[in-house]
């Protein structure tokens, strides 16, 4: 069984689907064809039992004494073919008396000898026997009670009245052929629909298939498969899935490889510049010229904040990274984001100690990954240190769960507001200045990691306002919602 069911597993879902539509067509054929088979065998034998009742002449008692003075085991009439019942009188010791009328004699059996001596007289008993030549008949026995010539009661006795079911037999014989030709031509009827129905209900599958087949050949993750949008069931569903499933593939594919390309791009230019101060250098070395130390001051420094700003970018490009971790989510704390921005304060003091920074913390608690929520915080803060005028004002302020940063610089165009948490993006005025354009895609990301929004808006009286909103509490409670 074990074996069967594997090969059944083995087989095509089409072959599967068209195997068991004929197997459920087939059982429920043959429960029909088997009852009603039933159903009219019964119908059958009722009508020959109410015919034995209503309408076969029963002997009189005159003939049945006779019967029973001159009993023979043979009838007279036998052979005429103007008789077509079974008509005898059976003794308690199963003596049997062929009336004349009789075609043939029944073949009496114990149960007959049983009612006869402990039936209800007059009640008619039914059972199915054969004549001496083996022939089916039905057989109807009634119990009577005789009389002797002085009037008394005498021994009981059994009239036995039957009919040859042949006619009978041979229309339940015609009908389960009918029946069974019928159930034949079903179930084989059943497998065509089935294999059929199955071919059409798994087409949607089969370019399913293909479109998968053709993305693992290809990796074309452009290709798409047509859905009606009004169709809701599960190979509908199933296809918009792959579709979302092959479209987000293909945007990260192209965020992957755009990031590549940007990162090629960065760091190309400190690379560069690298490269030719050493060349300088060495070249001094090799050539026993040297440089004049003003010039190799100047060419150190140079290779110094190349190098700074080579290490920030791979910084920056590692923290991005981690951002897209699966497993980022179990070094998630909770952390007090006041005591956050006041350590992102004090080295945004180091880094514009000419500018007054203001603060005004309430104490507020999130959960957030503390190192990454550190550094996004600090990219605000540097922003606004980087583009405030010297001896300007930057105001910082957390109030029920958000944090605003505003600084008094040149602000952002409206234009280029959309752009600023690209990757990479960085204002054409703002080119000039250090930096890798990775800062807000940082803070962006980091974030929306802790279920919060992030945004940069113009100040009302010059520079900018960015908002940090995290959800959280004032405490700092066991679970945070």
């Amino acid at each position: 069984m074990k074996g069967l069911f594997r090969r059944f597993r083995s087989l095509p879902i089409r072959a599967r689907l068209s195997l068991l539509v004929a197997a459920a067509v087939a059982f429920g054929v043959a429960t029909v064809s088997v009852t009603c088979w039933f159903i009219v065998q019964g119908k059958l034998y009722e009508q020959v039992d109410n015919d034995l009742k209503r309408g076969v002449r029963a002997p009189a008692p005159p003939q049945i004494v006779s019967a029973l003075n001159y009993c023979s085991e043979t009838s007279d009439n036998a052979s005429s073919p103007f008789r077509n019942n079974y008509l005898q009188v059976v003794k308690e010791d199963g003596t049997t008396c062929v009336l004349n009328d009789s075609i043939g004699k029944v073949k009496v059996t114990e149960s007959d000898k049983n009612t006869i001596k402990n039936g209800d007289l007059g009640k008619y008993y039914f059972r199915d026997g054969t004549d001496e030549d083996g022939a089916a008949v039905r057989v109807m026995l009634q119990r009577l009670t005789t009389t002797t010539a002085g009037g008394e009661a005498g021994p009981s006795v059994g009239l036995v009245i039957a009919v040859s079911l042949k006619s009978t037999q041979s229309t339940l014989n015609d009908l389960a052929l009918i029946l069974l030709l019928v159930s034949g031509f079903g179930v084989v009827g059943a497998g065509a629909v089935g294999l059929w129905v199955a071919r059409a209900g798994l087409r949607p599958v089969d370019k399913l298939t293909d479109a998968v087949e053709h993305v693992a050949r290809t990796e074309d993750l452009t290709i798409r498969i047509p859905v009606d949008d009004d169709s809701e069931d599960e190979i509908a569903r199933l296809s918009r899935s792959f579709n979302s499933m092959t479209a987000s593939l293909a945007s990260s594919r192209e965020l992957q490889q755009q990031l590549i390309a940007d990162a090629g791009h960065e760091l190309r230019t400190p690379l560069t510049s690298l490269r030719t101060n050493i060349e300088l250098l060495t070249r001094s070395e090799e050539t026993g010229r040297p440089i004049p130390p003003a010039d190799r001051k100047a060419l150190l420094a140079s290779v110094t904040a190349q190098m700074t700003e080579l290490a920030a970018l791979i910084g920056d490009l590692q923290t991005l990274s981690r951002s897209d971790e699966a497993h980022a989510g179990d070094r998630v704390e909770v952390v007090a984001l006041q005591d956050t921005v006041e350590a992102a304060l004090r080295r945004a003091r180091l880094r514009g100690p000419e500018l007054t920074i203001t603060a005004d913390l309430e104490p507020w608690f999130v959960r957030a990954e503390p190192s990454a929520l550190e550094r996004a915080i600090v990219n605000i803060l540097d922003n606004a240190v980087k583009f405030s005028p010297p001896g300007g004002t930057v105001d910082v302020r957390l109030h029920a769960g958000e944090l605003s940063v505003r600084d008094h610089g040149p602000g952002i165009p409206t234009d280029e507001l959309p752009h600023v948490f690209d990757r990479f993006w960085r204002s054409p005025d703002a080119r000039a200045l250090p930096g890798s354009g990775l800062g807000l895609s940082i803070v962006a990301r980091t974030v929306q990691q802790a279920g919060g929004e992030v945004s940069l808006r113009p100040a009302e009286d010059g520079g900018t306002i960015a908002t940090v909103r995290l959800p959280g509490a004032p405490a700092a409670p066991p679970e945070l919602p």
